[in-house]
């Protein structure tokens, strides 16, 4: 068991860019993504819950954000930020120390892409406004449907009138670039779509491709969509939201769908035996027991998946 579990943690450590072993340090990628959050929209501990496993966040002083992800493109010393969560603040300062830029002012960040208007992803467009960082024309990449409802809904269509954001509208399905060197493609996900549409981020670097997909309601919603969403990327960060479903008795599970990570694990468990740590769940509910009990994490690694972790890097 021993040299399994050492080898599950070598393959891992080899898709991540990470050292297996004590080394001289390495030079920073050029391209690097970094995850900035893994819980679900309202992090952990969770406003509202008085459960164990927020009552013991707060009396630890345990802290998870929203998810989130960040890249630090060292080619042309630009940030791009991947949702705009409610704990944006924190998240903007760890990227630009991860990245060595502080001291951007009132400019954190370079470029903004957004999945969805639900509120542990955009909410933080907030902090944009003249209220706080009072940005100037931050682009911010979304689609055609987010982009009218950011230019027409208070108060975000106030950052549009003011110039402190600028909605970028992209076509879905196709290749497009931030900046020259970093390509992104949106791909359509069945989810609640109140105010926008839903996509999921596959990112291109020069050196590998990552998938981004936080909030889904069903893979079966749309057939092949698991295997477009999955082709041809070396990383996959997938809706973790609930583990079993068993972990919320008290709330409509079909008010808040999401793929069960169990259905997850059965549906790609040959992919993930064979390349193990490549499918990692994020977006974990504050009481997805893989948060908080060692048994469930070990259940999941052991099938050759991963649970993300804030602070983890993948060379793009």
């Amino acid at each position: 068991m021993r040299s399994t579990l050492a080898v599950h943690l070598l393959l891992s450590c080899a898709l991540l860019g990470c050292a297996a072993s004590p080394r001289p340090a390495a030079a920073p990628a050029d391209c690097e993504l970094f995850v900035l959050g893994i819980a679900q929209d309202g992090g952990l501990p969770h406003f509202g819950c008085d459960k164990p496993c927020c009552a013991d966040a707060r009396a630890t002083g345990r802290v998870l954000s929203p998810a989130c992800l960040g890249v630090v493109d060292r080619r042309v010393g630009k940030l791009l930020l991947i949702e705009a969560t409610p704990a944006v603040e924190r998240q903007v300062a760890t990227l630009q120390q991860l990245a060595g830029a502080t001291g951007r002012g009132r400019q954190p960040i370079d470029a903004l892409l957004v999945t969805h208007a639900h509120i542990g992803h955009y909410l933080g467009l907030a902090f944009f406004g003249r209220e706080v960082a009072s940005t100037h024309e931050l682009p911010v990449f979304c689609t055609p449907r987010f982009a009218a409802f950011l230019r027409s809904q208070g108060p975000w269509k106030q950052l549009v009138e003011l110039d402190q954001i600028a909605p970028r509208e992209f076509v879905i399905g196709e290749w497009f670039e931030p900046w020259p060197g970093l390509g992104v493609r949106a791909l359509t996900v069945p989810h609640r779509d109140e105010f926008s549409d839903t996509v999921a981020y596959q990112l291109r670097g020069p050196r590998r491709s990552v998938l981004f997909v936080p909030d889904v309601d069903a893979w079966e919603r749309q057939p092949g969509l698991l295997e477009r969403l999955l082709e041809g990327v070396d990383v996959a960060y997938l809706d973790g939201t609930f583990f079993d479903g068993s972990e919320l008795p008290e709330r409509n599970l079909d008010e808040i769908r999401h793929p069960l990570m169990t259905r997850t694990m059965q549906r790609l468990g040959e992919a993930a035996r064979r390349q193990p740590g490549k499918l990692r769940f994020i977006h974990l509910n504050h009481t997805n027991p893989a948060l908080h009990d060692p048994a469930v994490r070990a259940q999941v690694e052991a099938a050759g998946f991963a649970i993300a972790s804030e602070g983890e890097r993948v060379s793009l």
